[in-house]
C-alpha cells in the first residue's frame, strides 16, 4: 500500500515485518482531535495501520475531558480512542513544521483531519491546491460538522448540536422529559465509522486506478442518516414523529417493561415471536385477538397490550424472565448499567474488554476470520515520540536542502 514516491533518508514508519493485521503497511497521518477522527484512526491502527498522531503544543482537547485521568494525566476519554498511535507535536502555522508534515506525507497512504473547513487552506495544506498533485496516491479524509459548502458550510459542529438540529433529540426521551440528547455521542461515533468506510473504499479504488482521492465524512449527513425509520414514516404519512420513550414507532411490543426487581427490554418483531411470548406467559388468548393478531394491530393498540402483559412481568424476576424468553426465541434482555454490561461473561467471551497492566479499554468490534487484530501501543502522552520522529525528519529535511 505504501506510496514511497520520494523515500525518507531513514523512514519514520514502522517496519512492515514487525506488524500484523489486515492493514499492516498502511501509513496514516492523523491530524484529527476529539472523537470522530481519532476513533476512525484507532480502528485503522487496531487492524495493523501505523498511525502518527500530529498535535499542537496544546494537545488534543480530549486529553483534558475529565476527570477521570490516568497516571500520565490523560483523560480516560482520550485513552478510549487513541491507543496504537505515536504522538508528535507540530505547529502547522510554521513553515518549517509544515515541511516536516510534507516529509511524512511522502510515504503516507492516508491523512485524516477534522479542522473547521478553511483551516487547512489557510496553512497551505488544501487537498486540491496544495496536496493532490504533490501526493497523487494520498487518501485525504476530511471530517467536519456541515461540510465546506452550502448554507451551513464551514460552520463548527459538535455531536449534541447535530443531534438537536437533525431531529434526533426530538424523537429521544418521553413526552414528560422533552427533547433529550442521546446519552452517547452517537453522531460522532457514526461519523468515525463513515470516515473509516470511505477510507477503505478509496484504498480499494486506488488499487485499480493508482490514484488517491478526497473522502468527506460530515456529522450533518451522518445524523440525518440515523433517522430510520422516522424519516421514511414522515415521508409516507406526513405525520411528524414524536417522543415515545423506549418504544418503537413501527413495532409492538418493543419497549421497556418493569419486572419484580428491575426493568427489562422486550423486542417482539414478528408474529412468531408474539406467539412464543404469549405461550410462555400463559396468555394464548392474545394471539388471535383482533387487536393483537398482527404487528400493525399491536402497534395501534400498544397501550392496551402493555396493560395485558406487564402484570405478568411484574410477578417475575428480571433475569429469570429474560433468560426464559430468550430460550424460547423471544428477544429480551435486562436493562443493565454500564458496569453490569462490562461484567457480562459474554463481554469477555467476545474479547470486548482489553485489560492490560498499563491500559484498560474496550475491545475491537470488527473481527475477521483470517486476519490478526491486536491492540497496539498504549495511548501516547503529548509529543511522546517527538524525539524519535522529528530527529529522522530533520535529517531528511537537511539532506534535501543540501542537495
Amino acid at each position: 500500500m505504501n506510496m514511497c514516491s520520494k523515500g525518507l533518508a531513514a523512514s519514520v514508519w514502522l517496519d512492515d515485518a514487525t506488524v500484523t493485521g489486515t492493514l499492516a503497511g498502511l501509513r496514516v497521518v492523523d491530524l484529527s482531535r476529539v472523537l470522530a477522527g481519532p476513533l476512525c484512526t484507532q480502528m485503522l491502527s487496531d487492524h495493523g495501520a501505523d498511525v502518527i498522531k500530529i498535535e499542537s503544543a496544546l494537545g488534543d482537547e480530549s486529553r483534558q475531558l475529565g476527570p477521570p485521568f490516568d497516571a500520565q494525566g490523560n483523560a480516560a476519554y482520550f485513552t478510549a480512542i487513541n491507543r496504537g498511535k505515536r504522538s508528535m507535536t507540530l505547529n502547522l502555522a510554521s513553515e518549517d513544521d509544515r515541511e516536516m508534515l510534507m516529509l511524512l506525507l511522502e510515504q503516507a497512504d492516508v491523512l485524516v483531519e477534522n479542522f473547521v473547513p478553511g483551516t487547512m487552506k489557510k496553512w497551505q495544506l488544501d487537498y486540491e491546491t496544495d496536496l493532490k498533485d504533490r501526493f497523487p496516491k494520498l487518501i485525504y479524509c476530511t471530517i467536519s460538522g456541515f461540510g465546506d459548502s452550502g448554507p451551513l458550510g464551514g460552520l463548527p459542529g459538535y455531536d449534541a448540536v447535530l443531534q438537536a438540529m437533525c431531529g434526533l433529540m426530538s424523537i429521544n426521551g418521553s413526552p414528560e422529559t422533552g427533547p433529550t440528547r442521546i446519552g452517547i455521542p452517537l453522531v460522532d461515533h457514526l461519523t468515525g465509522y463513515t470516515a473509516l468506510s470511505g477510507i477503505l473504499m478509496a484504498l480499494y479504488a486506488r488499487e485499480r486506478s493508482g490514484k488517491g482521492q478526497r473522502v468527506e465524512a460530515v456529522l450533518f449527513d451522518a445524523a440525518l442518516s440515523l433517522l430510520v425509520p422516522q424519516a421514511a414514516n414522515w415521508m409516507q404519512s406526513g405525520v411528524s414523529p414524536t417522543r415515545m420513550g423506549s418504544g418503537h414507532p413501527n413495532i409492538a411490543p418493543y419497549d421497556c417493561f418493569e419486572t419484580s426487581d428491575g426493568p427489562m427490554f422486550l423486542g417482539v418483531v414478528n408474529d412468531s415471536q408474539f406467539f412464543k411470548l404469549c405461550t410462555y406467559i400463559n396468555r394464548p388468548d392474545l394471539v388471535n385477538h383482533p387487536d393483537y393478531a398482527t404487528n400493525a394491530a399491536r402497534s395501534q393498540n400498544r397501550v392496551a397490550l402493555r396493560a395485558e402483559i406487564e402484570p405478568v412481568f411484574l410477578a417475575e424476576s428480571r433475569d429469570a424472565l429474560c433468560a426464559g424468553l430468550m430460550r424460547q426465541g423471544v428477544p429480551a434482555g435486562p436493562v443493565n448499567t454500564v458496569p453490569e454490561a462490562l461484567d457480562l461473561a459474554h463481554t469477555r467471551h467476545r474479547q470486548m474488554i482489553v485489560d492490560e497492566p498499563a491500559y484498560r479499554g474496550l475491545g475491537i468490534p470488527i473481527k475477521l476470520s483470517s486476519s490478526t487484530t491486536k491492540v497496539g501501543l498504549n495511548p501516547p502522552t503529548l509529543g511522546e515520540h517527538n524525539e524519535q520522529i522529528k530527529h529522522i525528519l530533520q535529517q531528511s529535511l537537511h539532506s534535501e536542502q543540501d542537495t
